[in-house]
C-alpha cells in the first residue's frame, strides 16, 4: 500500500499548475488519506520526479536548503512570494494555494480510489498500538 500511496501522492502532486502550491496537509486531505507528515516523507524521498517546489509546509516555508533551490523555479512560474526585508522568503499560500476545480477533485478522487477500497488507514498503521492502550505513550 505505501508504494501505491507514493504512486497517488506524485500524481497529484503532478496536477498542481506552474504558479500555485499546496500544503503537505492539503495533499493529505485531498487524498483522503494519510497525513502532512506522511506526505513530506513521501516528497522527500520520491518527490524529485516531480514538481516539488510546489509543495509546501502550511506556512509556506520549505525545509532548510530547500528553498533557494525553488526560488529560480517559483520566479519561472511567478508564483506569489512573502517577502521579509526585501528578500523572499515563502511561498504566500494565501494567493498561491492551488483550489481543484470540480472536474479535477473528481481525478483526484479516481486517483485515490485504490486508498480507500477495503481500508481504514494506511498499512503501516495497521497493528499500530493505541496510545491509551498500555505499553503506548500516554
Amino acid at each position: 500500500m505505501r508504494e501505491k500511496l507514493t504512486e497517488i501522492v506524485l500524481q497529484v502532486v503532478s496536477m498542481v499548475p506552474e504558479g500555485t502550491a499546496l500544503s503537505y496537509k492539503d495533499v493529505a486531505e485531498l487524498i483522503e488519506y494519510a497525513g502532512p507528515r506522511q506526505i513530506g516523507r513521501i516528497m522527500a524521498v520520491g518527490g524529485i520526479t516531480v514538481p516539488w517546489w510546489g509543495i509546501v509546509r502550511a506556512d509556506g516555508s520549505l525545509p532548510g536548503h530547500l528553498f533557494e533551490r525553488a526560488l529560480p523555479e517559483y520566479e519561472r512560474e511567478n508564483t506569489p512570494l512573502k517577502m521579509y526585508d526585501g528578500v523572499a522568503a515563502r511561498v504566500d499560500m494565501k494567493r498561491a494555494r492551488w483550489v481543484p476545480t470540480e472536474i479535477e477533485l473528481e481525478a483526484i478522487d479516481r486517483l485515490a480510489e485504490p486508498l480507500h477500497v477495503g481500508a481504514s488507514a494506511p498499512d503501516y498503521w495497521q497493528g499500530a498500538r493505541s496510545l491509551s492502550e498500555p505499553g503506548g505513550v500516554l
